[in-house]
């Protein structure tokens, strides 16, 4: 008998998340569940949120209408956070999914944490460090619906999250362009991206020094907010690879993916001579 889908609340901040995403977001959040709670807040008398209104139906999701009760002030966020409680008090949910690019929701994802449920966090690459990191896991909108864009683009010298980025044209409609796969290099330089990834191989190391891309994957995830294509790649091989620090082979028995730091991969072969 196979294990239960888990049952996932979306919760749309429809004033701080754009429409056009709504399916990339939808399929992501069916990788680790079924969204069987869908709402969107927001004051919908707004013409702002016109593109919302088109979509809201063909995806199945509710709209929360929350008035403004205040010159300049969101009461959205407030209608959300106590919808969100109120769903965990009732105990049949495994996760929340929340679209938003507000860290005024930093607070509720710890809390959300601390009962044991996971929360997917979806934001635009403007979503500020707090919010992000809290997740279980986030997700850059930019990053959805981009294919395979792996190291070759990488390679070919295309622009990473620095200057060149910021002076790429913007998408249509507003959103920001798609996340350009980072240059190993730039990669390189990110301490913070290394000791993460360096301390989930030697977790998940055997006794050789070899680790298993999926048990990196799980520290990984246990450990922090953490998701390949916000780097732009679409696979975490993908990313060790382009770093350049790590060799990678596919096991003789199977096709799992094993990882190794090149040092230590030096190191054993001086030995081994």
């Amino acid at each position: 008998m196979s294990d239960p889908e888990k049952r996932i609340a979306l919760l749309i901040d429809a004033d701080n998340a754009p429409a056009a995403k709504i399916d990339e977001v939808l399929a992501e959040v069916a990788r680790f569940g079924v969204a069987n709670v869908r709402r969107a807040y927001g004051n919908w008398k707004s013409p702002r949120l016109k593109g919302w209104e088109a979509v809201l139906h063909e995806y199945a999701i509710r709209p929360i209408q929350q008035f403004a009760y205040s010159k300049g002030k969101n009461a959205s966020d407030m209608a959300m956070v106590i919808d969100a409680m109120d769903l965990l008090y009732a105990r049949n949910l495994d996760g929340f999914a929340i679209v938003s690019s507000d860290a005024d929701f930093t607070p509720l994802v710890m809390r959300l944490l601390t009962d044991g449920v996971k929360v997917y966090g979806f934001g635009e690459k403007k979503t500020p460090d707090p919010f992000v990191n809290a997740c279980s896991q986030f997700t850059y909108l930019e990053a959805l619906g981009q294919g395979d864009a792996g190291r070759a683009a990488a390679d070919a010298g295309q622009p990473g999250h620095g200057e060149a980025a910021a002076d790429a044209p913007a998408a249509p409609g507003g959103a920001q362009p798609p996340i350009q796969p980072r240059p190993g290099n730039e990669l390189r330089g990110d301490t913070r991206l290394l000791n993460l990834l360096r301390g989930a191989v030697d977790a998940a190391a055997d006794e050789q020094g070899w680790a298993a891309l999926s048990a990196v994957g799980n520290q990984i995830g246990n450990r922090a907010s953490f998701d390949s294509r916000n780097y732009g790649y679409r696979k975490l091989s993908d990313l060790l690879a382009a770093i350049g620090l790590f060799e990678l082979k596919k096991d003789d028995k199977s096709t799992q993916v094993r990882v190794l730091p090149k040092k230590a991969a030096k190191a054993a072969k001086a030995g081994a001579a």
